[in-house]
């Protein structure tokens, strides 16, 4: 007579996740780029990163090497990585690799800013005080209107630029 609460011999208790042997390489092979990128950086630049020592100590020798010597510290690297949690180390990277083009996309804002001052002018002005409220009304109202008038006029746009660099002081001031 079988047992009801007994669960069969050929049914799996737990499910085992195969991982085949070219996705294993591909891993290894991800974390070695990984490691590329982190030989690539400066040094001060490094120090930020959460590294650990043997790991740490290996990037300074592979930025030493040449030829052949680094291609084998890179492999030497890609081994260390595999023991180290490849997520602190690619969130700190990223970060270091978006910062240039936040800075960028943070100009870019600046600039139709300034087109939105030169274009509308106090209507414009009123939004650059609700940004930064330390803003000189005054100032911008004048170097507005210079900036039309140069426009006008086919002169160098002088104003035009400096109305950018007081918008980029103040955005500086509120960081």
């Amino acid at each position: 007579m079988a047992r009801k609460n007994q669960k069969a011999p050929w049914e799996p208790e737990e499910e085992i996740i195969w991982v085949s042997k070219t996705e294993l390489k591909q891993d290894m092979e991800e974390l070695q780029k990984l490691g590329e990128e982190l030989v690539a950086l400066k040094p001060a630049v490094l120090e930020k990163f959460p590294l650990s020592e043997d790991l740490a100590d290996a990037i300074k020798d592979a930025q030493r090497f040449k030829n052949e010597a680094k291609r084998r510290q890179l492999q030497y690297i890609g081994k260390l990585m595999r023991n180290e949690d490849p997520e602190p180390l690619q969130a700190a990277l990223d970060k270091v690799r978006n910062k240039h083009s936040q800075a960028t996309a943070e100009l870019h804002k600046l600039e139709q800013l300034r087109d939105r001052v030169v274009e509308e002018g106090d209507s414009a002005i009123g939004d650059v005080l609700e940004l930064y409220p330390t803003a000189d009304r005054q100032r911008l109202r004048q170097l507005a209107r210079q900036a039309n008038k140069e426009k006008k006029a086919g002169k160098p746009a002088k104003a035009f630029r400096e109305i950018f660099q007081v918008l980029k002081e103040l955005n500086e001031e509120s960081i």
